[in-house]
């Protein structure tokens, strides 16, 4: 009969049973009650009533009774800590039992037992198992050292259970190597600042060779430490790469994807002259290939992880695919995915082939795979200009199944097309209008209009189409009101005579009639702008648009290169950092691909911290303290209440005539601009008469050295350090210091964009501080942050602020908004 015989009884009173058969004399009888009281544990009664009567059992040879009360121990020893004394004992004695089997067993349980009072008892029968004779009880005592850590941490480190570990990377058996490694890895993860992996040429040797007899999960955990050593030169990082390439032929996929991030975190030192480097592309792609006939799920994960490895190297994979061609059968989830690396490997070479699977998912049933389909066609034509006229073909024919959402979908990627080839396939807009009545999805009404207001002076009837929109405008969304306000301006620009009153409607309707301040906003600007200058209007809204960019949805450099580090893990099926989803950060590290120089600067480790920071300090970026963070999270961002007005010029706007021409010179030859003298300028409240005079001119005062009493000539003013690393703060680096001209302080800041959009809005904030310190001014950056680009900004200070005193002394914490996010940062 099996053991399922235990959980099937349903008696009341037992425990006084179960405890009379526990103190029996037969061994036979002894064994069935721990059964019946571990299968009651498991089933989640409360036993523990039992404990004195189950430890007392310990006493045994019984290998299997050991192991159940082994077992009862670990879960109860947390709420009986005074009872789970009385096993010490046993422990001790087990930990020198002749068979190697009860010691690794006794040791193991000492490590799962997680109460303070006994494990300092514990530390002789740990240090006995950790040089043991047999193997087996020396890597089970390596994995009880990690667990003994996370316990009591200084206890470890007292009793030297850490230089025992690393010894036994020396070890001459390999599964001994591997659980080492991943012990002394659990610990350097929950103390980054520890010192305690500290690989060189002779331990990593030592570590590949014990890569090659391992079990799986051995040879994972010596991948994973493989992949946070630097070699010191490429020439140790192609040792390194010959060495675990044959990993890519295991039959564990964690394994492959483990090896495939060691090579791909390498590759980044290799030369791509070498021939080598072309031999390592080669043999990437049949492993990653072969995990495409796993079950789906396992599918999903590899295809997340091929996602990133195609962003950062895509001719590994640029021969191959006929793999991602999706199957019937595949679920949506595996599709999707499959569906977005097409796109990225959408070349001249095959696109062809992959336009006419892309036409065929069009007509597949499941809707939001016919969406990304739609879409992916819109892709292909921007990324690979010789098949946009293909592409746009394919979308006319999708446009004619007249099927709703596929119509929706073709209008949203012809209007990016538009973008990316003005002056080139207008001649297909009669047929967009045609379906104009039917499209209820925002993002296509909004797409359908910008097309009319775009290309207005084409279309005979666009101001009757943009009448239509009009007639419904406070029930359409936010992106389809400002897109309407947007194209009505156009219109009249390019139509002044025929929808003056057009204009007028839509401006009061923006205006007036909304509570959306963006609409709002963009109203005043454009009634400002025509009834000042209705050239300048013309300059501004009809300007000529940069071309919309290839890959839009790429990841940015920087996340890119350490979701790279992060292959085989859930960072890379989230494609998000760890500390994004980690609660609380512990052990969260920032990992960084090695530089391309073989310079001696490369030996460092990608977890050090962020170019500018000093050695071995990490910049802490929101305060510990949780009354500081909570002061961070209330800020209001906006311009200070006090100090000096914003700096601007002084010239009223629509004082002078920013283009010349006026009003008649848009209208053509008529001595009265028709529609000038309808248009009132908006309230005074809506612009400020006068935005004061200029302020001084940043930077340059600071060393002009003959105005001001008292400056002093050779004062020092610290080196700018990095404040705010870009992979902290999505792709913006903040670096800067502070100075002191003629009793005025500043903030003297570079901000550097390295994100693929654009930034803008910037705002500047500081907690609560012991100096009182804060911005005198709003953080001026006149112009948008494009990709790349570095802006110097001196920010003037006061010291009209509240004051807090802060640990230490000159802590000031600062919050800085742009139109991405909030970022908290440190100045210390």
């Amino acid at each position: 009969m099996t053991d399922s015989k235990y959980f099937t009884t349903t008696k009341k009173g037992e425990i006084f049973e179960l405890k009379a058969e526990l103190n029996s004399d037969k061994k036979e009888k002894k064994k069935e009650a721990v059964k019946k009281v571990i299968a009651s544990m498991t089933v989640g009664k409360d036993v523990s009533a039992l404990f004195p009567d189950v430890v007392n059992c310990m006493q045994t040879d019984n290998l299997e009774l050991k192991k159940l009360v082994y077992l009862y121990l670990m879960n109860y020893a947390k709420s009986q800590p005074d009872m789970a004394i009385m096993a010490v004992n046993t422990f001790v004695k087990d930990c020198e039992d002749p068979n190697p089997l009860i010691r690794a067993l006794a040791v193991r349980t000492m490590g799962c037992i997680r109460v303070d009072k006994i494990t300092e008892y514990l530390c002789e029968p740990l240090r006995k198992c950790l040089k043991d004779e047999d193997p087996y009880v020396r890597k089970t005592a390596a994995v009880c050292v990690a667990k003994l850590h996370d316990i009591n941490a200084q206890l470890v480190e007292d009793q030297g259970f850490l230089d025992t570990l690393k010894d036994l990377i020396s070890d001459s058996n390999p599964m001994v190597v591997a659980n080492a490694v991943a012990a002394l890895s659990e610990i350097a993860e929950s103390h980054p600042s520890s010192n305690l992996l500290d690989l060189n040429p002779q331990s990593i040797n030592k570590l590949l060779t014990a890569l090659n007899e391992c079990t799986e999960c051995g040879q994972i955990f010596i991948l994973d430490c493989l992949a946070n050593y630097t070699p010191k030169d490429d020439r140790e990082a192609q040792s390194i790469c010959e060495r675990v390439t044959p990993r890519l032929s295991h039959a564990n996929s964690a394994v492959v994807l483990s090896a495939v991030k060691v090579l791909m975190k390498f590759m980044e030192m290799l030369s791509k002259d070498l021939d080598y480097y072309g031999t390592l592309l080669k043999k990437l792609a049949p492993p990653l290939v072969t995990l495409l006939s796993a079950e789906p799920e396992l599918q999903y994960v590899a295809l997340r992880n091929i996602n990133l490895i195609v962003q950062k190297r895509p001719e590994v994979l640029k021969h191959e695919m006929k793999v991602f061609f999706v199957k019937y059968n595949d679920p949506i989830y595996v599709k999707l995915e499959k569906l977005d690396i097409m796109i990225r490997l959408a070349s001249q070479a095959n696109i062809a082939q992959v336009l006419a699977e892309l036409k065929e998912y069009a007509t597949e049933v499941d809707v939001d795979f016919v969406r990304k389909a739609v879409r992916a066609i819109g892709r292909c034509a921007i990324k690979v200009e010789q098949s946009a006229e293909r592409c746009v073909s394919t979308l006319l024919d999708l446009i004619q199944t007249k099927v709703n959402y596929v119509v929706q979908e073709a209008i949203v990627v012809i209007k990016d097309i538009f973008r990316k080839y003005p002056n080139k396939y207008e001649s297909v807009i009669a047929t967009l209008c045609e379906n104009l009545d039917s499209l209820d999805e925002p993002e296509a009404r909004a797409a359908m209009i910008w097309i009319v207001g775009e290309y207005a002076e084409r279309i005979d009837n666009a101001d009757e189409l943009l009448e239509s929109f009009l007639e419904g405008f406070h029930d359409e969304s936010t992106q389809v009101q400002l897109q309407l306000l947007t194209a009505i301006v156009k219109l009249f620009l390019k139509k002044p005579t025929e929808t003056q009153e057009l204009v007028q409607q839509v401006l009061s309707l923006a205006t007036q009639d909304s509570d959306n301040p963006d609409l709002r906003d963009r109203g005043y600007i454009y009634w400002r702008l025509l009834s000042t200058d209705p050239v300048a209007a013309k300059e501004v809204v009809l300007a000529e648009k940069p071309l919309i960019s290839e890959e839009t949805d790429l990841i940015e450099p920087t996340l890119l290169d350490e979701l790279i580090c992060y292959i085989g893990t859930l960072a890379s099926v989230y494609h998000k950092p760890p500390s994004a989803f980690v609660e609380g950060g512990r052990g969260v590290v920032h990992k960084s691909l090695p530089p391309r120089t073989a310079s001696s600067e490369s030996t460092e480790s990608p977890e050090t911290a962020p170019a500018g920071a000093p050695p071995g300090e990490q910049l802490d970026a929101v305060p510990t303290q949780g009354d500081l963070l909570g002061d961070l999270l209330n800020l209001d961002l906006g311009p200070p209440v006090s100090g000096p007005p914003l700096a601007a010029s002084a010239v009223q706007m629509g004082a002078v005539d920013l283009l010349g021409g006026g009003l008649d010179s848009l209208m053509g030859d008529e001595p009265e601009g028709i529609g000038a003298p309808s248009f009132v300028a908006p309230p005074a409240a809506a612009v400020p008469a006068n935005l004061g005079a200029p302020m001084g001119s940043g930077l340059s005062d600071l060393f002009d050295l003959t105005s001001g009493v008292g400056t002093l000539s050779g004062s020092y003013v610290a080196p700018k350090a990095v404040w705010l690393p870009a992979m902290k703060a999505k792709g913006l680096e903040i670096s800067g210091t502070f100075t002191r001209q003629a009793g005025t302080i500043s903030m003297d800041l570079q901000l550097t964009n390295k994100a693929l959009q654009v930034m803008t809005d910037f705002a500047i904030q500081f907690n609560r501080n012991s100096f009182g310190l804060a911005p005198a001014a709003p953080l001026q950056v006149h112009a948008p942050l494009s990709p790349t680009q570095t802006v110097e900004i001196s920010l003037p200070l006061s010291t009209a602020g509240s004051v807090m005193k802060t640990e230490p002394l000159n802590s000031l914490q600062v919050a800085v908004k742009n139109n991405i996010d909030v970022f908290y940062f440190s100045t210390l």
